[in-house]
């Protein structure tokens, strides 16, 4: 592992990087996968600081993070492939091991129970604070039809208003690789 990083003062550097897709990994029952998320937040609340994340209902991540309450964000470097990221976030890891298929290797973290990619350029170890499932109601009708359409193949993984999860994660640690 790298080195020690504020959290915060590398927000600047996160942030977009979370517009352009990183990876949360989430671990359980011995069995790790990552994902690419392009939704995320990063700031202080409850006097620390937070990466908030959101995961859809239908997702085999999603099962992992409610088992354990913890997860890792990988952010990418330079000259790191951006078809994996394609690819983590468009298959599924529920039957296959997807962190090997994509040739990622993962390293033990320094805090949560759940392992870091070791391809990412910076780590945030994550543990859950607070979890919120989206108020399908409270969502403009725009938003409904552009995000979670209603009638689409249920093979995909936005299929028939597959609502998201908000995960607040108390950043417990924060490094490069």
């Amino acid at each position: 592992m790298g080195e020690k990083i504020d959290v915060l003062e590398h927000a600047g550097e996160i942030l977009p990087a979370v517009n352009r897709g990183v990876l949360l990994t989430s671990a359980a029952n011995g069995k790790a996968n990552t994902m690419t998320i392009s939704w995320g937040m990063l700031g202080v609340e409850w006097a620390r600081p937070v990466f908030v994340t959101f995961v859809r209902e239908g997702r085999f991540t999603r099962t992992l993070l409610d088992e354990t309450g913890e997860f890792t964000i990988g952010i990418p470097g330079e000259g790191f492939d951006r078809k994996i990221l394609g690819r983590a976030g468009s298959v599924t890891g529920r039957d296959i091991d997807k962190i090997a298929e994509l040739g990622l290797h993962t390293v033990k973290s320094q805090v949560v129970s759940v392992p870091a990619i070791a391809e990412a350029a910076i780590t945030l170890e994550c543990r859950v604070v607070y979890r919120q499932p989206q108020d399908r109601s409270a969502l403009p009708a725009g938003i409904l039809d552009r995000f979670y359409p209603q009638d689409v193949p249920g093979t995909n993984c936005d299929a028939n208003r597959d609502m998201h999860i908000a995960y607040y994660g108390e950043v417990v640690a924060a490094y490069t690789m």
